[in-house]
């Protein structure tokens, strides 16, 4: 089982959980030492949710995968709950203008739309191949509510950007276990007019599409972080300013530690360190990907690509907002923003991940082992008959 400790792909992922942690130190210095008087104060805490994070990992990958494709679903219903928690008053915290957070004890916040987002891939995943007797027996109507009440609760959060990826997570997982064109089409003819209703009729999201069009229009409040970012981006130039030296996190650029730590990346590593990230992140969705390809049974392929392209969308997103491709959205950077409830999420999804990888290892050796016993009884078998001849 210790295998998966040589695969590239947890390689990689160790890379971005120690990338992060120095990217949160360097992002959050002098917020932490203005808000708590300790410049180590979100560092020491990432540090701690990686520790955590690695364990959940590593355990993960340990626990015998036919425990998930049995029960796996079970955690899109305590996401659920989780999510339904956060719109009970005394219960949801508001951070930012959205009730996202459950306040736990010792003062620690937990955000269910993360755990929502990673448990969709094992719900959709057991939806569409039947794993489970409780699936088999339950009728199709009460499994359409039981997906879209909690898609309903998070749009009351409000938590937009968590929404689209699992639309479109659903979209691409439908369309690679051979829904036909014409359902495609007829999805894409209902749901493009829903998003356009959900943005231009909500205020601040019709005001976050026109700042995006045109962000200096109004460049001291609408346009503000749209701007602040790109300025960022152009101070790293090709080399960056150095570590630790960027201008735009000194309260220039809002949530610089969170949803937009990439920008304060880009000025400090430029281009150059930008490009690396990125390629970085373009090689954990490769590997991902390759290993949906690999899988034989559609439970692990259909979970593995539901998980890889929820991490690819949340890059994707993330990186469009801070470099002005997209309109600004509240989604934290995989691994570099800060964060316990992402960061432990993330790490629950790549330990699956890696369990399914670790499992065609097995498989293979498996293989290996019984061709090598087949070919001795064959052997053996060819020769009893010409000593019997």
């Amino acid at each position: 089982m210790l295998r998966y400790l040589s695969s590239s792909l947890f390689l990689a992922i160790i890379a971005l959980l120690g990338i992060g942690l120095v990217q949160v130190y360097s992002s959050s210095f002098i917020f932490a030492i203005e808000s708590h008087g300790d410049g180590l104060f979100f560092f020491k805490k990432q540090l701690l949710y990686g520790v955590f994070a690695l364990a959940v990992l590593v355990g993960t990958v340990h626990i015998p995968f036919r425990y998930f494709e049995k029960f796996g679903w079970t955690l899109w219903l305590l996401a659920t709950v989780g999510v339904v928690a956060t719109l009970i008053p005394g219960f949801g915290v508001r951070v930012g203008g959205a009730i996202r957070w459950i306040q736990l004890p010792l003062g620690i916040r937990v955000e269910p739309g993360e755990l929502l987002k990673i448990s969709f891939s094992i719900w959709f995943a057991s939806v569409l191949c039947r794993q489970s007797n409780f699936l088999a027996k339950v009728k199709w109507h009460w499994l359409f509510l039981f997906s879209i009440l909690p898609m309903y609760l998070i749009l009351r959060q409000p938590d937009f950007g968590s929404f689209a990826i699992i639309v479109l997570v659903f979209l691409a997982l439908l369309f690679a276990f051979g829904l036909q064109w014409k359902y495609v089409f007829g999805a894409m003819a209902v749901i493009i007019p829903a998003f356009y209703g959900l943005v231009m009729t909500v205020p601040y999201r019709r005001a976050r599409v026109l700042a995006f069009l045109d962000p200096w229009a109004d460049p001291a409040q609408k346009g503000f972080q749209v701007i602040q970012s790109m300025l960022s981006f152009h101070s790293g130039g090709f080399s960056g300013v150095g570590l630790g030296q960027g201008q735009g996190k000194l309260f220039f650029l809002p949530e610089a530690h969170t949803d937009f730590t990439l920008a304060v990346f880009g000025e400090e590593m430029g281009f150059v360190g930008f490009v690396a990230i990125l390629a970085l992140y373009g090689f954990v969705v490769f590997r991902g990907i390759q290993i949906a390809v690999k899988a034989e049974e559609p439970f692990k392929r259909a979970l593995t690509l539901g998980l890889i392209l929820t991490f690819a969308l949340s890059v994707f997103i993330n990186a469009g907002v801070v470099m002005g491709l997209l309109p600004t959205k509240g989604l934290t950077l995989p691994f570099l923003s800060y964060g316990g409830s992402s960061l432990i999420s993330l790490s629950f999804m790549f330990g699956l991940i890696l369990n399914i990888e670790n499992s065609f290892e097995e498989e293979d050796r498996f293989s290996q082992r019984f061709s090598k016993h087949s070919d001795l009884y064959a052997k053996t078998y060819s020769h009893s008959k010409v000593n019997r001849k």
